[in-house]
């Protein structure tokens, strides 16, 4: 079976998106990933990424958040690891769909769509690190 990765490190910085988004096209082209799947990916990763320099940095400091994507057969393996503040989005509570948007609090549509996008997602905290795996299965 043929593997194929791509690993990568990004600023703390939203800016960084972009840079985000052209290794994403790099990856589906080196792993033949269908357009759909991309897209999904990228938005999974879109939302992730911004949570995490949005919210899991209490410094002004730069830090960096590695990003591994492997393809091995039909799936897609992807990690995300950064040194932000513990925060473990599989406890996360699911958003309320019982109420009106004027009723619902804020956050937790974005975690929604990323577990509705993805297969697997597993979080383990491991030092001073935030390891966030996700796998979805290709169509």
């Amino acid at each position: 079976m043929v593997r194929h990765d791509i690993g990568f490190r990004l600023r703390n910085d939203l800016s960084e998106l972009e840079t985000l988004r052209k290794r994403l096209e790099q990856f589906q082209t080196e792993a033949g990933i269908p357009e759909k799947s991309l897209f999904e990916i990228n938005l999974v990763l879109d939302e992730l990424f911004t949570n995490i320099v949005s919210c899991g940095f209490r410094d002004m400091d730069l830090h960096q958040v590695e990003i591994t994507i492997t393809r091995e057969g039909k799936w897609v393996t992807i990690c995300i690891r950064d040194d932000g503040v513990p925060f473990n989005p599989t406890s996360a509570a699911s958003p309320e769909k019982d109420c009106t948007i004027e009723e619902r609090r804020i956050g937790g549509i974005g975690l929604h769509l990323v577990r509705r996008l993805t297969d697997e997602m597993t979080y383990l905290r491991q030092g001073a690190c935030n390891i966030i795996t996700l796998r979805k299965q290709l169509p």
